[in-house]
């Protein structure tokens, strides 16, 4: 595996690439250009100065998180065939610079969803947390002025002020998309862009829905084993493979995640590791990496990734605020530190206790 840390580049992000050079173990950051919008061509100089930024610093760019997918190529419009277009275009510059792990999400409206970005836990931390009591009680166009304020300032992906404004909107567009009409746009989507992948060795890792169940009665696909299954047999390429997030599969008590990791063995090309501690089913809040501090046993995760041969990029995902630390939520420099130590650790032991036949 290679570990990584998600950037989301100098002019948006607390932390810095000469911080991130010096976690012990990380030799990469996963990023993307944030002013970008959905449809739009990436631009090969743009491209160019982000690589050259990174390397400058003594990293590399190990993937892309995200090139955000237009809503038209989701609802199925007429008007997405220009919108994969573009998508292939900028998967065609970023194969031309060397990047080959591109990982994006087929969620409608909400990239993810949470009720609170300031939960605190009783050792004084704050962390992301979600309650569907909290989700039924509000209507989705507030859902953005309930959790604003915890922001810290920053603009969060998925959350953009913008994209909110337009909560109705979006709406009304997907009124007549279910689980299948998704299904089938999503199959369209990948069989337009495989041959760009095929040619050049770029890894598409679709990032399961967060929750793993629906929201606001709106579809969501990616949200468990029988599904992701479907999905690579429909399109039985092995660019067409998947983002393994413990965290967003985990939040549906029922997905068994280090199974799901075996029987996705040569699909995986990406893996955002991380813990959640369960109050009920449906209220959960984020914890540290470490086992003890969550619900989910991160040693047979990370033993199932070792066991798959599973040698892509990886990162601790979402981190608890700790130290008086001020930054994104979910995105500080601390605890996601803290949590790629702790996860190469793990690997260590996994790997030295099976080659020396522990």
């Amino acid at each position: 595996m290679e570990m990584t840390l998600r950037w989301y580049g100098s002019k948006h992000d607390s932390v810095t690439l000469k911080q991130i050079r010096q976690i012990p173990g990380v030799k990469g950051v996963i990023t993307t250009l944030y002013d970008t919008m959905p449809g739009e061509v990436w631009e090969e100089a743009d491209i160019k100065a982000m690589i050259d930024e990174v390397e400058a610093a003594g990293l590399k760019v190990a993937g892309i998180e995200s090139v955000n997918i237009h809503d038209a190529i989701k609802i199925g419009s007429p008007d997405r065939e220009q919108y994969i277009d573009n998508y292939i275009t900028t998967l065609e510059r970023l194969g031309k610079a060397g990047i080959h792990m591109v990982c994006y999400n087929f969620m409608p409206v909400f990239d993810w969803t949470r009720t609170e970005l300031a939960r605190v836990r009783p050792d004084g931390s704050t962390v992301l947390a979600y309650t569907q009591e909290a989700v039924d009680k509000i209507k989705p166009e507030e859902m953005f002025n309930s959790i604003g304020s915890d922001m810290n300032g920053f603009v969060m992906p998925g959350w953009e002020p913008e994209r909110m404004a337009r909560v109705k909107e979006l709406f009304e567009m997907y009124k007549d998309v279910d689980d299948e009409k998704l299904f089938e746009n999503l199959k369209y989507f990948l069989e337009r862009i495989m041959p760009v992948c095929d040619k050049y060795d770029i890894n598409m890792a679709i990032h399961p829905d967060d929750p793993a169940w629906s929201v606001f009665g709106l579809p969501r696909i990616i949200i468990n084993k029988e599904n992701i299954l479907r999905m690579m047999k429909m399109v039985d390429n092995p660019h067409n493979g998947v983002t393994f997030c413990s965290g967003s599969y985990g939040t549906n008590l029922e997905n068994d995640l280090p199974d799901m990791i075996r029987s996705l063995k040569g699909r995986i090309h990406f893996a955002h590791v991380r813990n959640l501690k369960f109050n009920s089913p449906t209220d959960f809040e984020e914890a540290a990496h470490l086992s003890s501090d969550g619900t989910f046993d991160m040693y047979e995760i990370m033993k199932a990734l070792y066991e798959i041969g599973f040698d892509g990029p990886i990162r601790p995902d979402h981190g608890r605020m700790i130290w008086d630390e001020v930054a994104m939520p979910g995105y500080g420099l601390y605890d996601r530190a803290l949590g790629a130590t702790y996860l190469n650790g793990l690997w260590e032991a996994i790997e030295k206790s099976q080659t020396r036949g522990l």
